[in-house]
């Protein structure tokens, strides 16, 4: 089965998904489905050389914009690319969806196309890099309002998705909040506390904001607002740490650049840690099939990646057994409700 590209969302859509989705045939052996304007893929395609069997082209004649609303979105644009590739995953021609375009009418159209795992809210997960392994932040923007057992079902996506994806056997969640005592937090916060501490989760508790980055925990459980501002923050600093560097080199003195080039090999290393594109993108759990949205500015690499992860979470039948997961948990959401 073949991965379904939105070739058509993203700020550097079409040239750099095209490239993306062209590297994923060539470095992985994956089979990837171009969704979009077809005589404007074509072009984009003709600067490349490609396993022609493993890529091909389905027509979508309209684009939605990276500031239209998913209502519009769904409303008006019926056939757009994200709708199409989404229709292609429900016909059962395609596996799974790759998008770096408007990320809300991504939610929508899967929602309304594949539909949702029953009882579930689905929410966006993030990979981020941390001292040791890589933590998975969950939610991160699908939901700004949520109810306690809605963080409940984040810690049960999130460490399914951290055990099949990174590879964590019984990962570590954590909460989220303000302190470390169970009685720090919102009513919200202190309520998931406790369905948390009740689920078969490996749940280790609260966790503050400055211990995310230490890498104790595979999993940060939070609503979407938070999740947001929190992975928002986070991009900004490392950006701005990188720009601050290279400043301060520059404006330096000619043994301080002589040591800078003696250690490049460590700031390329130290940039490629904290590069979103070595994730490829923010997986979407909860949905019946499996959707990856990519930062809005995702170049090639990103894309590829993102593809990548989409394959892995299929032949891992993800979508299945995270079903199988939130069965089991059912009982503890429906307390809540």
């Amino acid at each position: 089965m073949a991965v379904a590209v939105d070739a058509m969302g993203g700020d550097r859509a079409p040239s750099a998904i095209v490239e993306g989705a062209v590297r994923a045939t060539k470095e992985f052996g994956l089979k990837v489905i171009l969704v979009g304007d077809e005589s404007i893929l074509k072009k984009e395609l003709d600067r490349f050389s490609f396993p022609k069997e493993l890529l091909r082209l389905y027509h979508a004649g309209q684009v939605v914009g990276m500031d239209e609303s998913p209502s519009e979105a769904l409303r008006k644009k019926p056939k757009s690319s994200i709708r199409v590739a989404f229709n292609l995953v429900r016909k059962g021609e395609a596996s799974a969806v790759v998008s770096a375009g408007n990320s809300g009418a991504t939610l929508a159209c899967a929602m309304v196309t594949v539909g949702r795992i029953c009882g579930v809210r689905p929410a966006i997960a993030t990979v981020m890099p941390t001292l040791k392994n890589p933590v998975v932040l969950i939610d991160v923007g699908a939901n700004v309002d949520c109810k306690p057992h809605h963080l409940l079902q984040f810690g049960i996506m999130g460490a399914a998705f951290s055990k099949e994806a990174i590879g964590n056997k019984r990962p570590r969640v954590g909460l989220l909040s303000i302190g470390e005592e169970n009685t720090k937090g919102n009513q919200q916060v202190k309520k998931a506390f406790d369905l948390l501490s009740k689920s078969s989760l490996n749940f280790v508790g609260n966790v503050e904001g400055r211990d995310v980055f230490k890498g104790d925990v595979d999993v940060v459980v939070c609503d979407g607002f938070v999740g947001n501002v929190s992975l928002k923050l986070s991009e900004g600093l490392a950006e701005s740490i990188l720009l601050m560097l290279k400043k301060e080199i520059q404006q330096s003195s000619i043994i301080t650049k002589i040591g800078y080039l003696l250690a490049r090999s460590a700031f390329k290393r130290f940039r490629r840690l904290i590069d979103y594109s070595e994730y490829g993108g923010a997986p979407l759990l909860g949905i019946k099939g499996i959707g990856i949205i990519c930062h809005g500015r995702s170049g090639p690499s990103a894309i590829c990646n993102a593809v990548r992860v989409a394959n892995t979470l299929v032949k891992a039948d993800f979508v299945k057994h995270l079903e199988s997961r939130m069965q089991q948990e059912v009982s503890l959401a429906s307390v809540a409700l």
